[in-house]
């Protein structure tokens, strides 16, 4: 259908024409990114995010609640006639979310609770790719610190420990001898560090390679992956010090060709659908494979059931395609009908600017300053944990700020990012100043 003819959608069973408006649902940068991406759609009229953020207030309509209030949230989305419900953070999907929506009539992007065991639980995850043949890493599953202590006595360094539950991205420890390893579990398991997600625990083999994220949109049918992306987990430069729920990315990266992406849609992205399917699952939304280049292949260190954080920061500035389009055509099942999506050929860079002491204890409340609108078009911020308070920027996160800035290279979008990383300031301000170094190192 014509855009100028409008578009047609349901809410309950009343149908309505025109453009619609959209919830999303979050209040971190990946929010920001989305309400900013489809802020550019013309489908789109009005745009509320709950609950939002200081930044996100600036260009749409933040509204208070909370997002694991789903009756309240399904609720407003009733009441308001929202066409369209985009789930940013993965505990409200894990919660059900999607079901609760659909329950409704309500439209909505985001898999069903049964969908997002994929991330809420690590085990379910692991036992799935074993069953349905998907390339991962050997593992073992301990629901004692005793018995994971005694297993890692006699087993080859390193491994990886992984809490079984949600832990902010941050409940994964490469450990590298049984001294590291011991630590691990106990503060997983007996001092509960990450709470109920430490109850249980995997380790697994570590593996060697290249680290990648591939996102892809998902109807239950069809699956359309998007362009690579390379994370950075750890908090300090080098890839040292703990993990973070991120620290930067850049896209798309020089690892995955043609033929690489055809490999992962092959041998992952399309056998996790069609095992879910086999489960009585349908999956519908966004499903991100955190993968691990091997010289044996692709093989798949996590699954995220949404956006990646900051993954999507350098994405989506590269997408031509209109973002609501994908969107609808993943909920009404119609993903087939794009035959390809539309990419800007350049690269695009985010580099997080986290509050003093992130990923641990941190300070908020610090003066922000530089946050006057960039004259270069190529460049953007995305905010985290920002509040403006009389009329003052304000840190109120350990993830403060995504600065993304894109341009017809790698290098020069570096350039661009972190120039206006360099005129953005806060007390105890910590950033890194190495993403995407390893785009120029071939796989080991």
């Amino acid at each position: 259908m014509k855009i100028g003819t409008g578009i047609a959608y349901t809410i309950g069973h009343v149908k309505f024409r025109g453009v619609m408006k959209v919830l999303v649902v979050g209040s971190g940068g990946r929010e920001h990114t989305l309400v900013w991406k489809l802020k550019q759609s013309r489908k789109v009229d009005k745009i509320f995010c709950a609950p939002g953020n200081a930044g996100i207030d600036q260009i749409a309509k933040c509204v208070d609640i909370k997002s694991d209030n789903i009756k309240a949230l399904s609720d407003f989305a009733h009441r308001n006639k929202i066409g369209l419900t985009v789930v940013g953070p993965e505990v409200p999907l894990a919660m059900g979310i999607a079901d609760d929506f659909q329950k409704r009539k309500l439209k909505i992007f985001g898999p069903s609770k049964a969908a997002a065991q994929l991330e809420s639980s690590k085990v379910f995850s692991k036992e799935f790719m074993r069953k349905y043949h998907i390339p991962t890493a050997p593992f073992r599953v301990f629901n004692m610190a005793a018995e994971a202590i005694g297993f890692c006595k006699s087993a080859e360094f390193p491994l990886v420990v992984k809490a079984d539950g949600l832990a902010a991205g941050k409940g994964v420890i490469v450990v590298r001898n049984i001294d590291e390893a011991t630590q691990a579990i106990e503060t997983i398991m007996s001092k509960k560090v990450f709470g109920k997600a430490g109850n249980r625990i995997l380790i697994e083999s570590f593996l060697k390679g290249q680290e990648v994220s591939v996102m892809a949109f998902v109807d239950g049918k069809t699956t359309i992956p998007l362009l690579s992306s390379q994370d950075h987990k750890q908090a300090y430069d080098g890839d040292r010090g703990p993990n973070t729920g991120g620290m930067g990315a850049y896209c798309p990266t020089p690892f995955v060709d043609e033929e690489m992406m055809e490999e992962i849609t092959d041998r992952i992205l399309s056998p996790t659908i069609k095992g879910l399917t086999e489960e009585g699952i349908k999956y519908k939304g966004v499903l991100y494979a955190g993968l691990m280049l091997t010289p044996d292949g692709p093989k798949v260190l996590e699954y995220n059931c949404r956006f990646g954080d900051p993954e999507v920061q350098a994405v989506l500035p590269l997408l031509k395609t209109d973002l609501a389009d994908l969107m609808m055509a993943t909920v009404n099942q119609k993903l087939e009908s794009f035959n390809k999506i539309s990419w800007e050929d350049s690269s695009a860079v985010c580099v997080v600017m986290a509050s003093k002491g992130y990923p641990g204890k941190y300070s908020i409340g610090a003066q922000i300053s530089g946050l006057q609108p960039s004259k270069d078009n190529q460049c953007q911020v995305f905010h985290a944990g920002t509040e403006l308070k009389n009329k003052k920027w304000l840190t109120s996160g350990g993830r403060v700020l995504g600065v993304m800035g894109k341009d017809k290279n790698l290098k020069l979008a570096l350039n661009r990012a972190y120039r206006l990383v360099n005129k953005i300031r806060f007390q105890g301000a910590s950033f890194r100043r190495d993403i995407g170094f390893r785009a120029g190192k071939q796989i080991t």
